[in-house]
């Protein structure tokens, strides 16, 4: 996990959220991708639409089971102002299937308080590049902007900080990519999005 605070500029334009995607249309942009056998952005192969697959079943199962912890729900009810939680996805990417649906979750659970809006990755590189972890273009990252102002508050991402621990461990093991991913979605399956919920939980209790 990587998180910090920022500059005093709007993120973007007006213009440019309203292009976002709602949560719903995101997950069919996916779905219409994954109808053509592909999946979102430029980059297309076999491998990449089959972890596509595999993320919109995790999305799916996420979406109905997930609960959102009394301490996180009790937070964002008390939440005094309003916010966007802008999201850099990718529908390919496993990390963000395991999270986007929970960063949903708690936009729902704030009574209105908290707009979410979807940008993917590869269309927006200028805007990714202000939210590399070393160096890369790691999602999801979750950017918190005043909803009036658009300016932003903090940003989180890519993924928990037990999970980028072991993340960093296994690339530095060099481990073939088919253990790698097994690694990290068993991580995030006996985590139950714990770790997601009590690193939101935290964020939360920083915004007014």
């Amino acid at each position: 996990m990587s998180e910090s605070s920022v500059t005093t500029t709007p993120v973007l334009t007006a213009e440019q959220l309203a292009t976002g995607y709602s949560y719903s249309s995101y997950r069919q942009l996916i779905d219409a991708a994954l109808a053509q056998d592909r999946t979102t952005g430029p980059n297309q192969s076999e491998e990449l639409t089959k972890y596509t697959r595999l993320n919109v079943q995790r999305m799916s199962r996420i979406d109905k089971t997930v609960q959102l912890l009394p301490a996180l729900r009790e937070a964002l009810a008390n939440l005094q102002n309003r916010y966007v939680w802008l999201i850099i996805t990718e529908g390919w990417c496993g990390d963000a299937a395991q999270i986007v649906p929970v960063l949903e979750a708690a936009a729902q659970a704030s009574d209105g308080k908290i707009e979410t809006r979807y940008l993917l990755r590869d269309e927006h590189p200028d805007l990714m590049d202000n939210y590399l972890t070393n160096g890369g273009r790691s999602i999801p990252k979750l950017v918190i902007l005043h909803a009036d102002t658009l300016v932003e508050v903090i940003n989180w991402g890519p993924r928990p900080a037990a999970a980028q621990e072991m993340f960093m461990q296994l690339k530095a093991q060099g481990v073939s990519h088919d253990d790698f991913v097994t690694q990290v979605h068993g991580w995030y399956a006996k985590d139950k999005t714990q770790s997601t919920q009590q690193e939101l939980l935290q964020l939360v209790g920083k915004l007014t």
